[in-house]
């Protein structure tokens, strides 16, 4: 194995030649027809990035962000999305000069190399499947919610997961048994029914959550049939989302009162920053359309547009729905509160609003397991066309036009856990995946580019603004935020009850990010680099140090494993190492 040959890039004409081939297991009629379906335009893509964005973080993680950071919150979505832009950009930028499924994964290839390439494709690969086994396991909480408004129940042995039902049942019978039965809440008491109504096979309680992996069977068939059925069925949906958000928005300013907008930051600028990852993980899933890349009518054109439009429209929206929230009820009444939409307007005693922010939940969450479910097929396909993944991954049915075995593969991934898991612990991985590739794209921007303007990024030397601003920051520190530096330097832990070697490994994260940044600074100086992709990776990265180092460490073992899997078969059989040694190249 040459070392060599880890960091050999794909070059840009190479990618497209072989996405016209459609390098991949043909049959005799996919030979004559190897393309995906082209009928996305700037309206489609749009809406996909729309149905990825407003989801849970519109209907969930808004409520806890404003309980920190009061109003002053819709700041903080300006900031997040400012952030995300950076990299909007320097996705734009590869789109318009790369117009090939596979999104990160195929920008890496074209400026870090092939193992940085394939490490990207793996952590997309968990960021799309663990991120759509949250949003069915969470699609089924809200829909059998609806249900039970109608006064249809599902069972709780078929709505809840084994590893839920045992630990509710369990909690429930310790706090009886202790005589503290007032601390019994409504989800252990729900826990407690599944398990003691649950029916058994063998002894073995069967619990599973036959919503989920009903959401997840639908809405892979539709992506499996065809792309011009998804973008139907995207757009209706968007339509019928955006058209709730508007009435919320408007509803809502009738029931605003201005004194609960004082103060606007109760919490100060820590309170407001305190809900980086809630408002964050809001933001994630704008990049997936540009999986979508051949199947659009003009991609160099479309897909950038797209992925602005989406990111601008979804942060209006953001803003406004904070203002109407915090102005509806005190930011005090969000502590605990997971639908805060329905809660506001319950508050206000506008019920009839609350039934139909749960039908626009349903509707939201299934748009977003649509896209991801669209992308994730797509980045299979990548892979394997370079000879990373088996040729059937990038095998393209020919009827639907679409990616078959992948998108298959794809739906079992996403709904066999969906059945039997509990990811709250894990969900978080999406967040620290999807900032892994905000920044692979900002940095793949710089090597690309170098210092030349392109048609999204365009070239403005970061030679003194980046380390003005880096003076700046640590400034401000010294002077006004001292307990930061006290807490990065101090040896010992600073919570009571927690470890030495705890405390430390907590601040690992930072203490990274601050060297890599500063040795940005100092290349920034030194080479003149371009200022946007430059922002993005500073942005970004500070915001993988906000998701603590647990995450850290369940990232780096998924990586890990990927390593595994790409030296002992992508390696080996990778088209780009067979042309660099003069094999021939099946397809």
């Amino acid at each position: 194995m040459s070392f060599s040959n880890l960091f050999r890039r794909k070059p840009v004409a190479l990618i497209q030649k072989d996405a016209e081939l459609g390098y991949g297991d043909h049959g005799e009629l996919e030979r004559e027809h190897p393309h995906l379906r082209q009928t996305l335009g700037v309206v489609d893509l749009t809406a996909f990035g729309i149905a990825a964005i407003i989801g849970a973080g519109i209907f969930s993680t808004i409520g806890g962000a404003a309980f920190n950071g009061g109003p002053a919150v819709a700041f903080l979505f300006v900031f997040t999305a400012v952030a995300c832009a950076f990299s909007a950009l320097c996705y734009a930028e590869f789109a318009s000069r790369i117009p090939v499924a596979g999104s990160a994964y195929t920008y890496a290839y074209a400026s870090f190399g092939e193992l940085m390439a394939w490490i990207i494709g793996w952590d997309l690969l968990i960021e799309y499947a663990i991120g759509n086994i949250a949003v069915a396991i969470s699609w089924s909480d809200y829909f059998t919610g609806l249900l039970s408004g109608y006064g249809l129940h599902v069972p709780e042995h078929f709505s809840m997961d084994y590893r839920s039902a045992s630990k509710g049942f369990a909690a429930l019978t310790d706090l009886t048994a202790s005589g503290k039965a007032a601390e019994i809440t409504g989800s252990m008491r729900a826990a407690a029914e599944a398990w003691q109504g649950a029916p058994r096979v063998g002894g073995l309680r069967v619990i599973c959550d036959l919503p989920a992996l009903l959401i997840t069977f639908i809405i892979t068939a539709l992506v499996y049939v065809g792309i011009r059925e998804s973008k139907r069925a995207s757009n209706i949906m968007v339509a019928i989302k955006i058209g709730v958000v508007l009435l919320v928005i408007a509803v809502g300013a009738f029931y605003i009162n201005p004194e609960n907008w004082s103060p606007f930051a109760p919490n100060g600028v820590g309170g407001v920053l305190r809900g980086v990852s809630a408002v964050f993980f809001a933001y994630i899933g704008f990049d997936a359309i540009t999986t979508t890349a051949e199947e659009c009518k003009n991609p160099r054109r479309d897909l950038p547009l797209g992925m602005i439009f989406s990111l601008v429209i979804c942060t209006v929206l953001y803003i406004a729905i904070a203002l109407v929230l915090t102005g509806i009820v005190s930011y005090k009444e969000f502590e605990g509160v997971g639908d805060p939409l329905a809660h506001v307007f319950s508050k206000a005693g506008v019920d009839w609003m609350a039934g139909i922010v749960a039908v626009s939940a349903v509707v939201a969450m299934a748009t977003v397991l649509l896209v991801f479910q669209l992308g994730q097929p797509r980045i299979w396909m990548a892979m394997s066309r370079d000879g990373l993944l088996p040729k059937i991954f990038s095998s393209i049915h020919p009827r639907f036009k679409t990616p078959w075995f992948a998108t298959i593969v794809t739906g079992l991934v996403v709904a066999i856990p969906s059945l039997f898991m509990n990811l709250t612990e894990v969900t978080d991985l999406t967040s620290i995946g999807t900032l892994f590739a905000f920044v692979l794209v900002s940095g793949g921007a710089l090597i690309l580019m170098g210092n030349e303007s392109g048609r999204f990024v365009p070239y403005v030397s970061s030679r003194y603004l980046i380390p003005a601003a880096f003076v700046l920051v640590w400034g401000f520190i010294l002077l006004y935020r001292p307990e930061v530096l006290a807490y990065l330097t101090s040896a010992g832990p600073t919570v009571e009850g927690e470890g030495a070697l705890s405390a430390f490994s907590h601040k690992i994260p930072y203490w990274v990010f601050i060297i890599l940044s500063a040795a940005l600074t100092v290349a920034c100086f030194v080479k003149r680099l371009s200022l946007i992709p430059v922002l993005g990776l500073l942005t970004c990265g500070y915001l993988m140090t906000e998701l603590g180092i647990t995450n850290w460490i369940r990232f780096g073992l998924w990586l890990a494993a990927g390593l595994v899997i790409y030296f002992l078969y992508g390696y080996r059989h990778s088209n780009l190492h067979k042309r660099l040694d003069g094999e021939p190249v099946e397809g």
